[in-house]
């Protein structure tokens, strides 16, 4: 399974990140549409990832619910008929929730810098450091929070909960 270490933020704006990401980027940077159905699954998180009519990801993940960085497992498999795979895993599994974001994806080495915009909860900031396949994920843990600063977020901005978590909890009250 592969493996990265994830830091979540909140941030003002993106537009105060934008140009600190840019400076540390090793890549043009992409903009990408995520339409993000969650279903039930009893050992980890499950999500449908659509990008299009014709291109998506199913995304099993599993990691600690804890703020700052952590260790996250996953495995990825590309669809090309998204709202199909939805149909069923709807009706087999049970949807828990949908996240509908723009992201902003500026690599930094081997450091995936999302800027987030995420519908009816806000922007944000995701780290995801990718970890080699016996890497110890220490160092990860260091690159991760070196780059942070760099951004200028503080470990007080720090998120524990998944964008579904906020919205599920936002759509409570």
């Amino acid at each position: 399974m592969a493996r990265n270490i994830e830091i979540k933020a909140n941030i003002e704006s993106i537009s105060s990140i934008l140009p600190k990401a840019l400076a540390q980027a090793t890549s043009t940077p992409v903009e990408i549409f995520q339409d993000d159905t969650f279903f039930q699954c009893n050992n980890g998180r499950l999500k449908l990832r659509m990008f299009d009519q014709a291109r998506g990801e199913l995304i099993f993940y599993r990691r600690a619910h804890q703020s700052g960085p952590k260790e996250s497992f996953y495995l990825v498999t590309p669809t090309s008929e998204p709202n199909t795979l939805r149909d069923v895993l709807s009706a087999g599994q049970g949807v828990i929730g949908r996240v509908i974001k723009q992201r902003t994806l500026i690599m930094c080495g081997r450091t995936r810098i999302h800027l987030d915009r995420v519908d009816n909860l806000g922007e944000f900031l995701e780290l995801e450091v990718v970890l080699e396949e016996d890497e110890s994920p220490e160092n990860a843990i260091a690159e991760a929070t070196l780059l942070m600063a760099d951004l200028g977020v503080s470990p007080q901005q720090m998120l524990e909960d998944s964008y579904v978590d906020m919205l599920a909890r936002k759509n409570k009250r």
